[in-house]
């Protein structure tokens, strides 16, 4: 698997997880997830998009 496929991959995913932790606090669905497990999806997945989003930049650059 190239570099800048994997990189997608993983940016998707950490949208995916900071997507669904902020549904999580905005609304009060999905209430077997605590509240904490949400506010940590949603710190984990905003850090992985960035760091993700500057490593494709990088990429894509090169």
């Amino acid at each position: 698997m190239k570099n800048k496929t994997r990189t997608i991959i993983t940016l998707v995913g950490s949208f995916i997880l900071f997507a669904l932790g902020t549904f999580r606090i905005l609304t009060e669905s999905l209430s077997s997830t605590p509240l904490f497990v949400a506010y940590i999806f949603t710190i984990t997945g905003l850090i992985g998009v960035i760091a993700n989003s500057l490593i494709l930049k990088k990429v894509k650059t090169n």
